[in-house]
């Protein structure tokens, strides 16, 4: 028997009746303000996808023996809507966020989905709260599928019912300045035969006690080294770039390879492509250790390095602790008052153009036109 799949035709939308105020656009943090309604669409083994319907903000009805509840069934997945100089609207590459997203539910016996309705789904949602989508450059629509198990039952096997669900929150930038991060060795985010690769809810978790302990010494985040050699893999909510004068005296922009143990960032990707773009400099996936980044620091071959997310975009590394030794990482020594490094500012300059629709790509997806 075929079961329905999501269908963007069967989408209903009731609208709320107690609209929330608009916050000035100065105020808005990160993930602290949500819109008037959300995109639910439930899942059951015997009846496949029911119709999909936009309704109000609000709890969810989950039983407390829900798969989601006791074992951690969920997945999820961040991208964002920008409002272009024009008035309309645009997302950025969602269909990588929604291959992922699938990648990670088939990962958790969650059931498959159609990529191209959900997002016909999400653009339907967008456009009934974009009055949220911030005008203001530098600002976004970030928006979060979550997908969950939701059968109640202990056995472990897996959920035959879930329920995807996407919200939105309008945000400001998540780091408008550069950041400091702690070099952590003696804890593993992510492992060889591990799950690191995937965006699942039970990776984050295990990382936030000590992610808190390092913010409470002036720390914004973990910088995760593996392995006795110490591989330098990824930052808690970004992936990690190194801009140097490699050990043959190349300018390389370097980054953990895809090998299982980071995640495979979308504006990872889409910096790497740009670089190699211009075709001006070494671009490599490989590993690099801790002790290699000493030893360019020492030499002065470090030119810059940044994270890099769709949640931050990009921010410059301005410092790494690193077995009790504080290092200073190159920003712009032309400026010292610099938030970006040259090429991190250009790198970030025409993702942003792209991502504002100021650049024509196709990785902008077009959602509303505002005539």
């Amino acid at each position: 028997m075929t079961r329905p799949n999501i269908d963007a035709s069967k989408l209903t939308t009731t609208l709320t009746q107690t609209p929330k105020e608009l916050l000035d656009e100065k105020e808005l943090k990160f993930g602290k303000y949500f819109t008037d309604h959300m995109l639910c669409i439930k899942y059951t083994e015997e009846n496949g996808w029911e119709a999909p319907e936009i309704k109000p903000y609000g709890p969810l009805a989950i039983d407390p023996a829900a798969f989601v509840l006791n074992y951690s069934v969920e997945t999820f997945e961040g991208t964002k809507a920008y409002r272009a100089a024009d008035g309309t609207i645009n997302l950025f590459r969602p269909d990588m966020n929604l291959k992922r997203l699938q990648r990670s539910a088939h990962r958790i016996m969650l059931p498959e989905f159609d990529e191209e309705q959900l997002l016909e789904c999400i653009k339907e949602l967008v456009k009934v709260d974009q009055r949220f989508v911030p005008k203001e450059h530098g600002y976004s629509m970030y928006i979060r599928p979550n997908f969950i198990g939701t059968e109640p039952n202990l056995n472990l096997q897996y959920s035959r019912e879930a329920l995807l669900y996407v919200y939105l929150s309008p945000v400001g930038p998540y780091f408008p300045r550069t950041v400091k991060l702690f070099a952590n060795a003696k804890e593993a985010r992510a492992w060889p035969g591990g799950v690191g690769n995937f965006k699942l809810g039970g990776n984050y978790a295990p990382a936030m006690r000590p992610a808190m302990e390092v913010v409470s010494k002036g720390y914004d985040q973990i910088l995760w080294l593996l392995g006795d050699d110490h591989y330098v893999t990824e930052v808690g909510t970004m992936n990690f770039f190194i801009f140097w004068v490699n050990s043959e005296g190349e300018k390389e922009l370097v980054t953990a390879p895809l090998d299982g143990i980071i995640l495979p960032g979308v504006t990872r990707d889409s910096l790497l492509s740009l670089a190699r773009q211009w075709g001006e400099f070494k671009v490599s996936e490989r590993k690099v250790t801790m002790p290699e980044v000493v030893a360019a620091l020492e030499e002065g071959r470090m030119l810059e390095a940044f994270g890099a997310g769709t949640a931050c975009v990009i921010c410059s590394v301005s410092e790494v602790l690193y077995e009790g030794r504080q290092l200073a990482i190159p920003v712009d020594p032309a400026n010292p008052d610099a938030v970006f490094g040259p090429m991190t500012k250009r790198l970030r300059d025409e993702l942003l153009d792209i991502q504002y629709a100021k650049t024509p790509s196709p990785w902008t997806i077009p959602i509303q036109d505002n005539n």
